[in-house]
Formats: C-alpha cells, sequence, structure tokens
C-alpha cells in the first residue's frame, strides 16, 4: 500500500523509493513536502515501484510533481528502457495517446478582446465540435485518406490546408512520429477516428482563450514571442477513440505477450513486450500512428481557432498573428539517444502525463528554440491559471529530458460532481471574469478548479528541482471544455 512505501528525502524536491525486493532500480519522485500526504492517499507510489520492476529499465522510474493514480503507470510517470532487455508498455503510455497541448500567440491585448468574449467562445464552441463521441460532420475521412493522416499527422492536415509550414517546425517532432505503421491499426480502431479528426473530446481537454498575466524571464519570453498582456489560446486533446482503441487492442495483445515471454508482472496493468520483439514493434508502430492522428487533429483544431478569430474580429491573419508558439506530447514512449553513465544510449522512454524538456543546442530542439530550449506547456485548471517553461540540461541529465505536464488530478470525477453539487460552475466562473462553454452541465462540474491541484505548486517543483524553467504564466478568459 501507498502508506507503506518508504520515502528518502534527497533535497527538497526529490523523494527516492529505495531498491527493494524484486526492483532493478530506485524510485524517484519530484514533489514538495506538503504535496506528500495528498500522494499517499492512492497506490501512484506503488506504481512508481512496479515500474521498476519491469526488465532493462534505466536510470530510476521517475514521477512528476503531478502524480496521481493511473493504469499501469502513474500518470507523471516516466521511464527509460534500453533495447536489448528492455520492454514497451501501453500502460506507460496511457489510453489517450499522444495527448498534448499547443499555445498559440496573437498580436491582440486583453482589452482588445473582453468586450467580445462572449462572442469569441460561442464561435469557437459552434466551430470546434466537443463533448462525449463529438464528430465533425462534413470531414468523412475514407480509409485510405485516413491512412494518409496515421502515417504523416499534422504535416498531412498542411498539405490540405489545414495551417503553414511554419507551424510543423513548431511542433513536437515536426508533427510526425517516424515509424507510424496504419496496418497495426485494427479496423474498429479506425472506425471510431475517422470522423473525430478536427474534434476536441471530452473530459478535460479543451480550448482556451487566455492572456500573459506574469512574466518571470523577461528575455526568454520575447524569444518565445510573448508580452505581459498578451492574447493566447491553448488548445488540448489528443487521439480521441481511435488512441483509446489502439491501447485497448494492445493491452489484450501485451498480456499475451507478458506470459510468452516470461515478464514478472507485480501488476497485470503493467503487461508488456520486449521492444525488440513482433508484438513491441506492433505497438510502437500503432502508437506512432495514433499519435500523428492526435498531431493531426490539434492542428486542424487551430485552423478553426484561426478561423473564429477572423470571423468575430474581421482581422486578417496577418493582423491577428496567430502563430504556433509550440505543440508537446505528453503521453507517449519515444526512441531517443540519451548519455546514461557517461554513454550515449538509445533508449525507449515512456511519459506518461509528462512533458519532454530538452535544453538550448539539444539535436531535437527546433531551431527557432535552439538558444532558450525548448518550450514546455504546462496547463492548469479552467478557473486559474497555466504556465509556460522552457527546458533545462538538468531535466537532460536526470529525467531523460523530462518534466510535468499539468496540475495533476486530486479528485476522482465522481467526487468532482459531488463537491459541484447544487453550484452553478459556469455562473461561479463568470463572476471571476472567465467565460465557459461545455458540451454539458456534467462536464463542466466535473472539471472543477478544486478537481485539481494547484498547477503553481507543481510548477515550483520542476523549476526548484532545474528540470524545466519558468517564463510565464497564463490566465483563462474563456474555455470551451469537451
Amino acid at each position: 500500500m501507498a502508506d507503506q512505501i518508504k520515502l528518502r528525502q534527497v533535497d527538497e524536491y526529490r523523494w527516492e523509493i529505495p531498491q527493494e525486493g524484486k526492483m532493478r532500480t530506485r524510485g524517484l519522485i519530484f514533489a514538495s513536502k506538503e504535496m506528500l500526504p495528498k500522494i499517499r492517499e492512492d497506490k501512484s507510489l506503488e506504481q512508481v515501484a512496479n515500474v521498476a520492476t519491469l526488465p532493462g529499465i534505466e536510470g530510476p522510474s521517475m514521477a512528476m510533481p503531478d502524480i496521481h493514480w493511473g493504469y499501469g503507470f502513474p500518470i507523471g510517470g516516466v521511464a527509460a528502457f534500453n533495447l536489448e532487455e528492455g520492454v514497451v508498455s501501453p500502460g506507460g503510455v496511457g489510453y489517450d495517446i499522444n495527448c498534448g497541448v499547443r499555445l498559440l500567440r496573437t498580436n491582440l491585448e486583453r482589452a482588445d478582446i473582453e468586450s467580445r468574449m462572449e462572442t469569441l467562445v460561442d464561435t469557437l464552441f459552434g466551430n470546434i465540435p466537443s463533448g462525449v463521441g463529438s464528430r465533425r460532420k462534413e470531414l468523412k475521412l475514407t480509409v485510405p485518406t485516413l491512412k494518409q493522416v496515421l502515417r504523416y499527422g499534422a504535416e498531412w492536415a498542411v498539405k490540405n490546408g489545414y495551417g503553414s509550414a511554419d507551424d510543423l517546425a513548431h511542433i513536437e517532432a515536426g508533427g510526425r512520429i517516424e515509424g507510424a505503421d496504419p496496418e497495426m491499426v485494427s479496423q474498429f480502431a479506425m472506425d471510431r477516428g475517422k470522423d473525430q479528426l478536427g474534434t476536441l473530446g471530452s473530459g478535460n481537454h479543451f480550448t482556451e482563450v487566455g492572456y500573459v498575466a506574469e512574466i518571470f524571464d523577461e528575455a526568454l519570453a520575447a524569444a518565445l514571442g510573448l508580452f505581459k498582456g498578451q492574447v493566447t489560446v491553448i488548445v488540448h486533446t489528443g487521439s480521441r477513440g481511435l488512441g483509446h482503441q489502439v491501447c485497448d487492442d494492445f493491452i489484450k495483445v501485451m498480456l499475451k505477450a507478458s506470459a510468452k515471454y516470461g515478464i514478472w508482472l507485480p501488476d497485470r496493468q503493467l503487461c508488456s513486450a520486449p521492444i525488440q520483439s513482433p508484438e513491441g514493434r506492433q505497438y510502437l508502430g500503432a502508437m506512432a500512428a495514433a499519435a500523428n492522428f492526435a498531431f493531426a487533429n490539434r492542428q486542424m483544431i487551430t485552423h478553426w481557432v484561426r478561423e473564429s478569430f477572423e470571423q468575430v474580429f474581421k482581422m486578417g491573419p496577418r493582423q491577428l498573428g496567430l502563430e504556433l508558439i509550440y505543440d508537446v506530447a505528453h503521453n507517449i514512449a519515444k526512441i531517443e539517444k540519451h548519455l546514461i553513465n557517461g554513454k550515449e544510449k538509445t533508449v525507449c522512454v515512456h511519459r506518461k502525463g509528462a512533458t519532454r524538456a530538452f535544453p538550448p543546442g539539444h539535436p531535437e530542439t527546433p531551431q527557432a528554440y535552439k538558444e532558450t530550449g525548448q518550450p514546455v506547456l504546462i496547463p492548469g485548471d479552467m478557473g486559474r491559471y497555466s504556465y509556460v517553461l522552457v527546458g533545462t540540461q538538468k531535466a537532460l541529465e536526470e529525467t531523460f529530458g523530462s518534466t510535468c505536464h499539468g496540475a495533476g488530478r486530486e479528485m476522482s470525477r465522481h467526487m468532482a460532481l459531488k463537491a459541484a453539487k447544487g453550484r452553478d460552475i459556469i455562473k461561479e466562473l463568470a463572476k471571476q471574469g472567465i467565460i465557459v462553454r461545455g458540451a454539458g452541465k456534467r462536464t463542466v462540474d466535473e472539471e472543477i478548479s478544486e478537481a485539481y491541484k494547484d498547477v503553481s505548486d507543481v510548477v515550483e517543483v520542476t523549476h526548484g528541482a532545474g528540470i524545466s524553467r519558468k517564463v510565464a504564466k497564463l490566465k483563462p478568459l474563456g474555455v470551451i471544455k469537451g
């Protein structure tokens, strides 16, 4: 049980789970002392220890300060596995493959849009389908076209008129994961996804119009094109039903593979296959395809965000300046090169509810950010704030270039609904100057601010530990929820 997991304090921001029993390595948790009682309420620490038992793990089994209980791996979990003995596990990526965040800047200031916010939010809500099972009526993909989306990701969207090549230069991996194999995606998964491209979906997914409320590093903010009072847009969504089904399909495959290859599992949800096995390669091909679907999805939503702003403000693209700052994945397994004990090694890094945080000068840091480090986008909740950070050398050395991904839930959806009972959450947020539109009352109630950790506490840990560096704080003005 979580309360029996031993923790040794390393410093103000780091806690170690000592290597014991069948653990092949130690656990490393990034958190403040104040966060620990809440973290211990669920089984997430036990999950960190369980991940440490998997074959071929390199470095510690890690968790970021937004840690909470997930499927197999904790959400906020990071673990790297060598290619010789290591495994890949769907539970280390999660059901919403390449759920991720993108941030757009504008030439507008808060004062320019406040009088039109209601119209803008309504227009966005009309143009971007959201909610459980949301579909886009006028975009029905044939199977051959969907396979192109799965292979090429955001490149497909740009080629078909949804954005520009400049967008691709500001997306993790250029918006396309190499090695995607659409043939490994089941017909059922494709059926679920074929009319969901360009849709927000449900749960904690959102499109948010906000503004830069605070700047922590003027030089970095300027390099990212951010200034105080500037209007920004965040898009947070993933691979929809297609990614969910890919995960579901491969959990069945991996349960058999774990038995076939003699992989001991402390928890069936950690079912895995050797990275080099047929099952491992098939999953990586299907996962990359679902990740590309998610990149294309966010790219198309961005196109409709731009159209919505043009409709409301009667301005052209040049005047609006709705440019992509960055798009990061936070549920993915990536084959990457890292220095381990002084030697370069190729590993498969699982990031589940964790964001890449590559430093200045890294080969995979986009050209635009070679001097600043890769932008790191950390959304909070719809009633508070979000953060922009950049990656650091410390993250590369200590966490395989990883940091947190968001606030992290503190309440289950059921608990959040109980806490919201009898309240009008939309009215409460309107009193704070935040206009919210959701597919239903339940959707909004499940996402109340109290359901989440305060993202500023999470960000302080990652900044204090040196695994990412604070640049700016964004506050919401209008939100559309799935």
